[in-house]
């Protein structure tokens, strides 16, 4: 390695040594998964996701991913999309689920599927404020979503300012489950991920209503570096697709 002032830096046979080893973690692994003997892998899953995974499908993921690799211990983060992409770029997380806009070429990327949004109230909503129609409607009293510098809340601002529609009711949050459960509780209607309000939506405590705009739908990937990545971390995300793919049918049950 060069050691200079404040840094340290491979040298060119410093890379190819890194690769080598690579290479040779790479073979043990397949080595073990030949043997059928996964549980010998011992390492980390550095992983990143957003919320709406988390509140979602998460759980049955990292079960899944425990079955096949006992040893393999989780590292997890949860936070904002841009947040996440940051740590991924930087190497400090393996696996990243996350909805776009990332850096394009920022390694390989498994399609998890589409997300579409949802207004919905409490049945007390309607009763207080009537049946809305359109986004002005809607606007007129507490709307509740997710931060402001999400993709959905610039849409939503932009939208407004196109229509000349008032602004100052909306409550942001960083957290997508406390305006769930404010939404519940009658504090103001809610633009929110369908999957994430599915079982109050199924259960009244929530009712999706009409509205003339929506956001985007989300588009969720799993990203991970190939390259650089062990066996085990492009498992996980081969198994993060099958899961989202499995919940997006039992929503799809849900709604029958």
């Amino acid at each position: 390695m060069h050691r200079d002032a404040g840094s340290v830096r491979l040298t060119a046979r410093g890379i190819k040594l890194v690769e080598a080893a690579r290479q040779v973690l790479r073979s043990t692994e397949t080595f073990w998964e030949v043997a059928d003997r996964r549980d010998l892998i011992t390492d980390r899953l550095r992983l990143g996701v957003t919320e709406l995974i988390a509140c979602t499908w998460l759980h049955a993921f990292l079960r899944r991913f425990r079955a096949a690799y006992p040893s393999v211990s989780v590292e997890l983060e949860v936070g904002l999309s841009a947040a996440i992409s940051k740590q991924f770029a930087a190497g400090d997380i393996d696996l990243a689920l996350q909805p776009e806009p990332f850096p394009p070429k920022a390694g390989e990327t498994l399609a998890l599927g589409v997300y579409e949004y949802v207004w919905v109230a409490s049945p007390d909503y309607f009763r207080e404020f009537g049946v809305p129609h359109v986004l002005g409607d809607i606007l007129r009293s507490s709307v509740l979503m997710h931060a402001k510098h999400t993709v959905a809340s610039s849409e939503l601002a932009k939208q407004a300012q196109a229509r000349n529609l008032p602004c100052n009711h909306i409550v942001y949050s960083s957290s997508l489950a406390s305006c769930v459960q404010m939404a519940v509780d009658g504090m103001g209607a809610a633009l929110l991920p369908a999957a994430l309000v599915n079982e109050h939506v199924n259960a009244s405590t929530l009712i999706a209503m009409n509205s003339d705009w929506y956001p985007k739908p989300l588009k969720f990937f799993a990203r991970f570096n190939q390259d650089k990545a062990s066996r085990f971390v492009e498992a996980a995300a081969a198994f993060a697709g099958e899961e989202a793919e499995r919940h997006g049918q039992l929503c799809d049950i849900d709604h029958k």
